[in-house]
């Protein structure tokens, strides 16, 4: 089965697939890198995402470096980063942390899986799919705990619900992900997917359908899309594929290689209890954390102020473990994930759920 990549685009914000041939690279890849340390690997977003505090803890003991390496260009979702780092939770946890921008949004998985980064940010889904496929990652913590992947259709289309998309055209990269979630969608609100009319408008999802190209999209975020979309004016109605027989997934997770939670739990535990603590001040502080945001924010991908702050004001409490610590996983989800791609056609068997996670946020 091909996993798949949320391969955005920040000109225009829209997503495309990524196929997975990059894992034969990967198998190859293992053998020759898999001792090489993540340090040397270059920071696309240069010298100003060093760790902001001294990079020394205890007494003459040298801080343990990590690297860490986005999903995509800077934005809100990553605000407790760049506050852990701001308010020096990185190095109170023994930590010096880099912060890296991947070229290419198919690297993260790629280099942590090769031992070039230490940890990634990744989608729940696509660790099942990697595991599937054999690459030894695992999800260390759950940061956004609900899907930001909605289907929206245009306020004024008449499509009140997922079935009425039945016999329309329906506009997505292509992903095998957001077809099984639209075929999982319309089937669960009573309307027949094979009647789906699926069109890979790549790219273009914004532009697709703001000019009425197509009736919807699957691979907007509620974040990023639809809040750019009614920004220039294109009202929007979206719907949550976990009320309409998607399971409710883990939209963005902490990734490491086996080989790296072999060698360095320790510090992956540190790693995650120092976010936590940003995530603290983020929702304590959302206005100095979005500060602290553009202060990082990259010159080919300049970021909307006011799409930032409604986009941390939708993140909030979508990242909120409730009772649990930040970033805590349940067993259940994985299990529930792994039986749905299942089913959907998109596993061989259920991708390792029972191994695909470790809890380190205790």
């Amino acid at each position: 089965m091909t996993p798949f990549r949320y391969n955005r685009n920040p000109e225009n914000g829209s997503s495309r697939p990524s196929l997975s041939l990059f894992y034969v690279f990967i198998l190859c890849t293992l053998l020759l890198l898999g001792g090489c340390s993540s340090t040397d690997q270059p920071s696309a977003a240069g010298s100003k995402n060093a760790s902001a505090a001294a990079p020394e803890s205890g007494a003459g003991v040298a801080a343990q470096k990590l690297s860490i390496m986005l999903d995509w260009y800077p934005n809100a979702v990553h605000s407790f980063l760049y506050a852990a780092q701001a308010e020096g939770y990185f190095a109170e946890a023994g930590l010096d942390v880099e912060i890296q921008m991947p070229a290419d949004t198919n690297d993260a998985l790629r280099l942590v899986a090769a031992g070039k980064v230490d940890l990634a940010l990744s989608y729940q889904p696509q660790v099942l799919l990697a595991r599937d496929e054999q690459i030894p990652v695992r999800s260390i913590a759950a940061l956004v705990r609900h899907p930001l992947n909605h289907l929206m259709v245009a306020e004024d289309s008449g499509i009140t619900r997922p079935a009425d998309l039945a016999g329309k055209q329906a506009g997505y990269s292509s992903v095998p992900l957001y077809e099984a979630m639209l075929n999982t969608m319309v089937q669960s609100d009573g309307g027949d997917p094979a009647t789906l009319k699926l069109a890979d408008v790549g790219f273009d999802l914004i532009p697709a359908l703001s000019t009425g190209r197509v009736d919807g999209i699957m691979g907007g975020f509620i974040n990023h899309e639809q809040l750019i979309l009614e920004k220039e004016g294109h009202l929007v109605r979206s719907f949550n594929p976990v009320d309409y027989g998607v399971p409710d997934y883990y939209e963005l997770v902490l990734v490491a290689s086996e080989q790296g939670l072999e060698k360095s739990r320790d510090g992956y535990s540190r790693f995650v209890k120092a976010i936590g603590k940003g995530q603290q001040f983020v929702a304590a502080n959302p206005d100095a954390a979005l500060k602290l945001l553009l202060a990082h924010q990259e010159d080919t991908a300049p970021l909307d102020e006011d799409i930032e702050q409604h986009s941390l004001k939708i993140l909030l409490p979508l990242m909120d473990a409730g009772t649990q610590p930040f970033g805590y996983q349940e067993k259940a989800s994985w299990e529930k994930v792994g039986k749905w791609l299942k089913e959907s056609g998109l596993l061989a068997e259920d991708g390792g759920s029972k191994d695909a996670f470790v809890n380190l946020a205790e």
